[in-house]
Protein backbone atom coordinates (compact mmCIF):
# COMPACT_ATOMS: atom_id res chain seq x y z
CA UNK A 1 0.00 0.00 0.00
CA UNK A 2 2.83 2.44 0.85
CA UNK A 3 4.49 1.76 -2.52
CA UNK A 4 1.21 2.42 -4.31
CA UNK A 5 0.67 5.70 -2.51
CA UNK A 6 4.23 6.77 -3.28
CA UNK A 7 3.69 6.03 -6.97
CA UNK A 8 0.47 8.05 -7.06
CA UNK A 9 2.17 11.02 -5.42
CA UNK A 10 5.04 10.89 -7.90
CA UNK A 11 2.72 10.66 -10.88
CA UNK A 12 0.61 13.55 -9.67
CA UNK A 13 3.57 15.82 -9.08
CA UNK A 14 5.18 15.19 -12.44
CA UNK A 15 1.99 15.46 -14.43
CA UNK A 16 1.39 18.91 -13.01
CA UNK A 17 4.83 19.99 -14.13
CA UNK A 18 4.35 18.51 -17.60
CA UNK A 19 0.93 20.00 -18.17
CA UNK A 20 2.14 23.39 -17.11
CA UNK A 21 4.83 23.24 -19.80
CA UNK A 22 7.63 23.66 -17.25
CA UNK A 23 11.12 23.55 -18.75
CA UNK A 24 12.68 21.97 -15.67
CA UNK A 25 11.95 18.77 -13.76
CA UNK A 26 11.76 18.89 -9.97
CA UNK A 27 11.39 15.53 -8.20
CA UNK A 28 8.83 15.17 -5.40
CA UNK A 29 9.70 15.90 -1.77
CA UNK A 30 12.10 13.33 -0.37
CA UNK A 31 13.62 12.59 -3.77
CA UNK A 32 16.87 13.76 -5.35
CA UNK A 33 17.50 14.26 -9.06
CA UNK A 34 20.93 12.80 -9.83
CA UNK A 35 21.42 13.09 -13.59
CA UNK A 36 19.61 14.24 -16.71
CA UNK A 37 20.36 12.31 -19.90
CA UNK A 38 19.61 13.76 -23.32
CA UNK A 39 19.08 10.97 -25.86
CA UNK A 40 18.78 10.54 -29.56
CA UNK A 41 15.24 9.92 -30.78
CA UNK A 42 13.94 13.15 -29.20
CA UNK A 43 13.78 12.04 -25.56
CA UNK A 44 15.30 13.12 -22.28
CA UNK A 45 15.46 11.07 -19.09
CA UNK A 46 15.48 12.30 -15.48
CA UNK A 47 17.07 9.79 -13.07
CA UNK A 48 16.42 10.20 -9.36
CA UNK A 49 16.28 8.41 -6.03
CA UNK A 50 13.80 8.69 -3.17
CA UNK A 51 14.47 8.32 0.54
CA UNK A 52 11.35 6.20 1.11
CA UNK A 53 12.38 3.58 -1.47
CA UNK A 54 14.32 0.41 -0.64
CA UNK A 55 18.10 0.68 -0.97
CA UNK A 56 19.24 0.38 -4.57
CA UNK A 57 15.97 1.48 -6.14
CA UNK A 58 16.13 4.10 -8.88
CA UNK A 59 13.34 6.02 -10.57
CA UNK A 60 13.19 7.70 -13.94
CA UNK A 61 10.86 10.03 -15.82
CA UNK A 62 11.08 10.27 -19.60
CA UNK A 63 9.98 13.22 -21.68
CA UNK A 64 9.44 13.57 -25.43
CA UNK A 65 8.42 16.47 -27.63
CA UNK A 66 4.91 16.34 -26.13
CA UNK A 67 5.98 16.06 -22.49
CA UNK A 68 6.11 13.26 -19.95
CA UNK A 69 5.37 9.85 -21.46
CA UNK A 70 6.90 7.18 -19.21
CA UNK A 71 7.76 6.50 -15.55
CA UNK A 72 9.88 3.62 -14.31
CA UNK A 73 11.29 2.14 -11.12
CA UNK A 74 14.07 -0.45 -11.02
CA UNK A 75 15.89 -2.15 -8.17
CA UNK A 76 19.60 -2.79 -7.58
CA UNK A 77 19.50 -5.73 -10.01
CA UNK A 78 17.75 -3.51 -12.59
CA UNK A 79 14.59 -5.60 -12.23
CA UNK A 80 11.53 -3.92 -13.74
CA UNK A 81 9.70 -3.08 -10.48
CA UNK A 82 7.09 -0.66 -11.85
CA UNK A 83 6.48 1.28 -15.02
CA UNK A 84 3.70 3.51 -16.26
CA UNK A 85 2.66 4.69 -19.68
CA UNK A 86 1.21 8.17 -19.50
CA UNK A 87 -0.66 7.65 -22.80
CA UNK A 88 -2.58 4.58 -21.63
CA UNK A 89 -2.47 5.09 -17.86
CA UNK A 90 -1.44 1.45 -17.45
CA UNK A 91 0.86 0.63 -14.53
CA UNK A 92 2.92 -2.52 -15.00
CA UNK A 93 4.35 -4.22 -11.87
CA UNK A 94 6.79 -7.06 -11.42
CA UNK A 95 5.42 -10.43 -10.28
CA UNK A 96 7.77 -11.68 -7.57
CA UNK A 97 7.66 -15.35 -8.60
CA UNK A 98 9.83 -15.90 -11.68
CA UNK A 99 11.67 -18.61 -13.54
CA UNK A 100 14.68 -16.27 -13.71
CA UNK A 101 14.58 -12.62 -12.74
CA UNK A 102 16.80 -10.15 -14.58
CA UNK A 103 20.13 -9.78 -12.79
CA UNK A 104 22.59 -6.95 -13.41
CA UNK A 105 25.20 -8.60 -11.20
CA UNK A 106 24.96 -11.85 -13.20
CA UNK A 107 25.47 -9.90 -16.41
CA UNK A 108 28.59 -8.24 -15.01
CA UNK A 109 29.98 -11.48 -13.59
CA UNK A 110 29.34 -13.81 -16.54
CA UNK A 111 28.81 -11.52 -19.52
CA UNK A 112 25.28 -12.84 -20.11
CA UNK A 113 21.95 -12.68 -18.32
CA UNK A 114 19.00 -14.83 -19.39
CA UNK A 115 15.67 -13.78 -17.90
CA UNK A 116 12.16 -15.18 -17.74
CA UNK A 117 9.66 -13.23 -15.63
CA UNK A 118 6.11 -11.89 -15.50
CA UNK A 119 4.54 -8.49 -14.91
CA UNK A 120 0.93 -7.60 -14.18
CA UNK A 121 -0.90 -4.43 -15.14
CA UNK A 122 -3.35 -2.52 -12.98
CA UNK A 123 -6.20 -3.70 -15.21
CA UNK A 124 -5.34 -7.36 -14.59
CA UNK A 125 -3.31 -8.26 -17.68
CA UNK A 126 -0.37 -10.61 -17.09
CA UNK A 127 2.60 -10.33 -19.45
CA UNK A 128 5.37 -12.91 -19.86
CA UNK A 129 8.85 -11.53 -20.68
CA UNK A 130 11.69 -13.75 -21.90
CA UNK A 131 15.06 -12.84 -23.33
CA UNK A 132 18.68 -12.10 -22.63
CA UNK A 133 21.34 -9.39 -22.34
CA UNK A 134 24.93 -10.00 -23.45
CA UNK A 135 28.03 -7.88 -22.92
CA UNK A 136 29.84 -7.42 -26.24
CA UNK A 137 33.19 -6.51 -24.64
CA UNK A 138 33.12 -3.07 -26.25
CA UNK A 139 33.59 -0.02 -24.02
CA UNK A 140 32.74 3.44 -25.29
CA UNK A 141 32.85 6.91 -23.77
CA UNK A 142 29.84 9.18 -24.23
CA UNK A 143 30.06 12.71 -22.85
CA UNK A 144 32.78 11.64 -20.43
CA UNK A 145 30.93 8.56 -19.14
CA UNK A 146 32.45 5.09 -19.67
CA UNK A 147 29.74 2.77 -20.94
CA UNK A 148 29.73 -0.86 -22.08
CA UNK A 149 27.75 -2.02 -25.07
CA UNK A 150 25.28 -4.89 -24.82
CA UNK A 151 23.07 -6.79 -27.22
CA UNK A 152 19.62 -7.91 -26.16
CA UNK A 153 16.56 -9.81 -27.25
CA UNK A 154 13.12 -9.60 -25.62
CA UNK A 155 9.85 -11.36 -26.38
CA UNK A 156 6.68 -10.35 -24.52
CA UNK A 157 3.68 -12.69 -24.59
CA UNK A 158 0.15 -12.57 -23.25
CA UNK A 159 -1.00 -14.93 -20.50
CA UNK A 160 -2.26 -17.37 -23.15
CA UNK A 161 1.07 -17.39 -24.99
CA UNK A 162 0.35 -15.00 -27.87
CA UNK A 163 3.44 -13.04 -28.93
CA UNK A 164 2.68 -9.35 -28.38
CA UNK A 165 6.03 -7.61 -28.81
CA UNK A 166 9.49 -8.64 -29.97
CA UNK A 167 12.52 -6.37 -29.58
CA UNK A 168 16.22 -6.80 -30.26
CA UNK A 169 19.21 -4.54 -30.61
CA UNK A 170 21.97 -2.96 -28.58
CA UNK A 171 22.03 -0.91 -25.40
CA UNK A 172 24.58 0.50 -22.97
CA UNK A 173 25.24 -0.18 -19.31
CA UNK A 174 26.93 2.00 -16.72
CA UNK A 175 28.70 0.36 -13.80
CA UNK A 176 28.87 3.75 -12.10
CA UNK A 177 25.10 4.27 -12.21
CA UNK A 178 24.16 0.58 -12.09
CA UNK A 179 21.67 0.74 -14.93
CA UNK A 180 20.93 0.35 -18.63
CA UNK A 181 20.62 3.13 -21.18
CA UNK A 182 19.03 2.95 -24.61
CA UNK A 183 20.58 2.20 -27.96
CA UNK A 184 19.52 1.07 -31.42
CA UNK A 185 16.81 -1.54 -31.81
CA UNK A 186 14.19 -3.04 -34.05
CA UNK A 187 10.83 -4.26 -32.89
CA UNK A 188 7.43 -5.52 -33.96
CA UNK A 189 4.04 -5.91 -32.26
CA UNK A 190 0.91 -8.03 -32.58
CA UNK A 191 -0.49 -5.78 -35.30
CA UNK A 192 2.53 -6.38 -37.53
CA UNK A 193 3.83 -2.84 -37.08
CA UNK A 194 7.63 -2.61 -37.35
CA UNK A 195 9.83 -0.08 -35.55
CA UNK A 196 13.44 1.03 -35.79
CA UNK A 197 14.65 3.37 -33.06
CA UNK A 198 17.80 4.92 -31.69
CA UNK A 199 17.55 6.40 -28.19
CA UNK A 200 21.27 6.24 -27.41
CA UNK A 201 22.50 8.71 -24.76
CA UNK A 202 24.23 11.84 -26.02
CA UNK A 203 24.68 14.09 -22.97
CA UNK A 204 24.95 13.38 -19.24
CA UNK A 205 24.09 16.48 -17.23
CA UNK A 206 24.76 16.81 -13.50
CA UNK A 207 23.76 19.29 -10.77
CA UNK A 208 25.07 22.76 -11.51
CA UNK A 209 25.49 22.14 -15.24
CA UNK A 210 23.38 23.93 -17.86
CA UNK A 211 20.53 21.69 -18.95
CA UNK A 212 20.33 19.71 -15.72
CA UNK A 213 16.66 18.94 -15.13
CA UNK A 214 15.59 20.22 -18.56
CA UNK A 215 12.52 18.41 -19.90
CA UNK A 216 12.85 19.55 -23.52
CA UNK A 217 14.63 16.94 -25.67
CA UNK A 218 17.44 18.26 -27.84
CA UNK A 219 18.36 15.60 -30.39
CA UNK A 220 16.57 14.26 -33.49
CA UNK A 221 13.37 16.14 -32.76
CA UNK A 222 13.12 17.25 -36.38
CA UNK A 223 12.65 13.63 -37.41
CA UNK A 224 9.38 11.69 -37.29
CA UNK A 225 10.18 8.61 -35.20
CA UNK A 226 8.01 5.79 -33.93
CA UNK A 227 9.01 5.06 -30.37
CA UNK A 228 8.34 2.10 -28.11
CA UNK A 229 7.89 4.03 -24.82
CA UNK A 230 9.04 1.36 -22.39
CA UNK A 231 12.36 0.63 -20.68
CA UNK A 232 14.26 -2.54 -20.95
CA UNK A 233 15.81 -2.18 -17.54
CA UNK A 234 14.02 -2.44 -17.66
CA UNK A 235 15.37 0.45 -18.33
Amino acid sequence: MAAMLTLLVLVGGMLTAGQAGAASFTPPAGCTLNVTVQNRGCSVGQYYTCEADPEGHQRSAHFGRDGLYHLSTIDAETRWIESQSMASGLIDRLVEQAESHASFSRLLETGRDDFDFWTETNDGQRLHHQGHDVLTGETVEIDGQPLERTTFQLTTRSADGEVLITREGSQYISRRFNRFYGGTETGSDWTGAQTQTDDSPVQFLFPGQPGFGATTPQFDCDQLLTQIPQERAAS
